[in-house]
């Protein structure tokens, strides 16, 4: 929802008109693959933010016998696919990867290639439309959707798929991968001059611990560990891409004050959501958008 909104605010500014437009490749992880894939189909950040509106309810909707059946959440997911899958479908129908009018890459996690005994593992998966080898133009947008939104512990996997979030919380390496790739035919090969990178964030708490020597166990670190990891892998990513692109890259990031989290499915916060999406400081990233994207 926020980095719909923002988008949506980009979009809406007149002195940027057309910046959109121009988007040449769009990726995302987890939610963010949903708006990736929902722009790369045609539909505006404000369509997709009201399809959260109107439809996140129905996505994360908890029964209490679903609760019962899976003891909370100890040994089953926390909602069903069904819903998700629904909503998917209803959006982007038949439609494939290869249909879509610009180029796309949405990383997931294969949990297992299918391969011979000797090579058979998990993997990384990133499911892209660029012509070449591994090409993935015949699969359905729905599908993929689902695939990279499969969020551990929140929904079941997915044809052997979870969350792309699991390695690539900010895609912003994966889209620069995909750009540059050698798999790519040369007429969709970017060089790495020709980029212009603006990543999008969810929003994000300021944590800490304190404490200079931490001898704890596995019950001390379970609870940070996986907050740790997600924000690792999106500070990492955000540290690489600055290098490589210098002030061809731009991040918009808004912080939640005073220590506030916001849970993947807090869909009774969504109303917030767009308060605080609305009230960011975006100045910045529309200059950067007129010197470095509108040249």
């Amino acid at each position: 929802m926020i980095s719909a909104r923002l988008l949506q605010r980009l979009n809406e500014q007149p002195s940027i008109a057309g910046w959109l437009a121009q988007v040449d490749l769009l990726a995302g992880t987890s939610t963010g693959g949903i708006l990736a894939l929902g722009l790369a189909a045609g539909h505006s950040p404000q369509e997709i933010a009201e399809l959260y509106q109107q439809r996140g309810a129905e996505i994360f909707d908890d029964s209490i016998w679903d609760n019962v059946r899976d003891l909370g959440r100890t040994i089953g997911a926390e909602y069903a696919t069904k819903p998700l899958r629904k909503v998917l479908t209803e959006t982007f129908g038949e439609l494939q990867l290869g249909d879509l009018s610009r180029k796309v890459a949405i990383p997931t996690f294969d949990l297992d290639n299918g391969a011979a005994a000797a090579h058979r593992s998990w993997k990384p998966k990133i499911f892209h439309n660029f012509n070449g080898s591994d090409c993935d133009a015949a699969v359905k947008v729905a599908d993929v959707a689902l695939y990279t939104s499969a969020a551990p512990t929140y929904f079941p996997s997915a044809d052997g798929y979870i969350d792309g979030g699991v390695y690539a919380n900010n895609p912003a390496i994966v889209a620069l991968a995909q750009a540059i790739s050698q798999h790519n035919l040369p007429q969709e090969r970017a060089a790495m001059d020709d980029i212009v990178l603006l990543s999008v964030g969810t929003g994000v708490s300021l944590t800490y611990i304190k404490g200079k020597t931490l001898d704890w166990g596995y019950a001390q670190w379970i609870k940070p560990l996986i907050n740790i990891l997600m924000d690792g892998v999106s500070g990492i990513a955000d540290y690489q891409a600055r290098q490589l692109l210098g002030e061809s890259y731009q991040r918009l990031q808004l912080v939640f004050e005073h220590g506030e989290t916001i849970a993947l499915d807090a869909v009774n916060k969504l109303p917030h959501m767009l308060q605080l999406a609305d009230s960011a400081d975006i100045d910045a990233t529309v200059d950067w958008l007129q010197q470095h994207w509108l040249t």
